[in-house]
């Protein structure tokens, strides 16, 4: 499937000419609901980029144009029920583009359907930028889709006018408003003339107001004495830019407000006010917020018993005379502590996602406390990880800490290297794909012995590891030596 980025390789555009477009896609969804047409944004390509055979013999000064976007009006019925994207139109079309294109006037046609049940009628616009047409809108329409003009269609369509004004003089849309969730022309709409007065209100602009407990408002009040606290109409008159404003004027009722300001040769004459209740859309964010609070609060404290565990563990430990329990209850006191760091980072952090790096830099740490003065030891990491899951992420983290574990306690016993007064080295190498993390950790140790096989062996450290690797990441482990011992792990994600 074509995308935007690909169509526009094909075209004669340069940058500023692509975001002055991709400004325009943003935002001409009100343009096609204010005229209750479908709009179809052409541009011109580079001659290379036509395929047909008999292109030599066409006229070299006609240019030849693609499909860049459209979109369809949620006001009235569609007139084009395919997907125009990425294509050339019909002979009919591109001669009409052209005319606009060539003349940078707006210029009409009518055609009958393919289907041959409805007359439609075309208005091409030209679009300009710095005095110059870079594409051009064809706005279609159904004849037969809007016999009833009241109030309402004659006001959008007149607005829909002095857009088309602005977008052949250059000022539509505005440069560097890139507005997200911005009301719709179906959720509310306001005009104002040059003075601000309202000349008009659109029945779901009246509910809204009612919604606030304004039920006095009419057309012909000027806007700053309606109660209305929004002050974007005052900011959009004053910078000839749209401006969006959210206001609680009440608090169970949150208003939107989008004041577009209507440019006539560089000179405000009213402005275009879209207004949409987003009461239920912050009542659910605040819902969302407190829910994530909620959760933060609960990873805290699993990360405060998590702690409480390990301390008791430790004073249980000192209380023991027997060596094999002290050593017990201390490889069960850092297993703990390992778990407790992956809770802390997520009472940290919003969602399920946790920053894999600071987990494995937290488990260095730890492991790094438990290495002897007699047995220097530096670890290092290397490689790239993103965000995991907390779910992988709680077990891969106990699984780095009894590796590296194992790497402190029997990597050098009898090490050349460690005899010899240098500091051993364990190497942590991460790789993050888009389906897999692979881990190599290796040490420049002893390495593990010929016979050694892990399904045999005594170590629960290592038994653990097995376990949690296989059966509950669903990954592999491969143990082997190279200038000591290597375990590599691929756990998918």
């Amino acid at each position: 499937m074509a995308t935007f980025g690909s169509i526009v390789k094909k075209t004669l555009l340069d940058e500023a000419d692509i975001v002055h477009l991709q400004r325009l896609i943003s935002s001409w969804g009100m343009l096609a609901d204010l005229c209750f047409s479908d709009l179809v944004l052409y541009v011109p390509v580079k001659r290379d980029e036509v395929e047909d055979a008999e292109e030599d013999a066409k006229d070299p000064f006609v240019p030849e144009f693609v499909v860049l976007a459209q979109v369809r009006p949620a006001t009235a019925q569609t007139s084009i029920p395919d997907d125009l994207v990425d294509t050339k139109g019909t002979p009919d079309e591109v001669s009409f583009v052209a005319q606009g294109y060539l003349s940078e006037m707006l210029v009409f046609r009518e055609s009958v359907s393919p289907d041959g049940g409805e007359w439609i009628v075309s208005q091409c616009i030209p679009v300009k930028r710095l005095g110059k047409v870079i594409a051009v809108i064809d706005r279609r329409h159904i004849t037969s889709a809007r016999l009833v003009h009241g109030e309402l269609e004659r006001t959008y369509l007149r607005l829909f006018e002095q857009f088309a004004n602005m977008i052949t003089h250059g000022e539509f849309p505005f440069e560097g408003t890139d507005i997200e969730e911005a009301p719709r022309v179906g959720d509310g709409v306001l005009v104002l003339d040059e003075t601000k007065t309202i000349t008009f209100m659109s029945p779901n602009a009246v509910s809204a107001m009612h919604r606030l407990g304004l039920h006095l408002i009419r057309v012909g009040d000027l806007f700053g004495q309606t109660g209305l606290r929004f002050s974007a109409p005052d900011r959009a008159f004053a910078s000839h830019r749209p401006v969006i404003e959210e206001i609680e004027q009440r608090a169970d009722v949150t208003l939107m407000m989008h004041a577009i300001p209507l440019l006539e040769q560089g000179n405000v004459t009213g402005a275009l006010v879209l207004l949409r209740d987003i009461s239920e859309l912050r009542r659910r964010d605040r819902m969302l917020l407190s829910k994530d609070a909620t959760i933060r609060e609960v990873h805290h404290r699993v990360k405060n018993n998590l702690q409480t565990i390990s301390s008791l563990l430790r004073l249980q430990a000192r209380r023991l005379s027997s060596t094999d329990g002290q050593a017990a209850l201390r490889e069960a006191e850092r297993r703990i502590r390992s778990i407790a760091v992956v809770h802390e980072i997520l009472s940290r952090e919003i969602g399920d996602q946790v920053s894999f790096p600071e987990i494995v830099s937290a488990i260095v740490k730890l492991a790094e406390e438990s290495i002897l003065p007699d047995c220097p030891v530096r670890i290092e990491v290397s490689g790239s990880a993103k965000d995991l899951d907390a779910g992988v992420a709680t077990p891969l983290a106990l699984v780095i800490a009894e590796l590296l574990q194992n790497s402190i306690e029997h990597g050098f016993v009898g090490s050349q290297i460690i005899e010899s007064g240098e500091s051993g080295l364990i190497e942590i190498y991460l790789d993050q794909k888009d389906e897999s993390i692979d881990m190599v950790l290796s040490d420049n140790g002893v390495g593990f012995p010929p016979e050694f096989d892990i399904r045999r062996t005594s170590s629960l450290g290592l038994l653990i590891v097995t376990d949690i690797v296989e059966s509950q990441l669903g990954g592999t482990m491969t143990i082997g030596n190279g200038n000591g011992s290597k375990i590599t792990l691929s756990i998918p994600v």
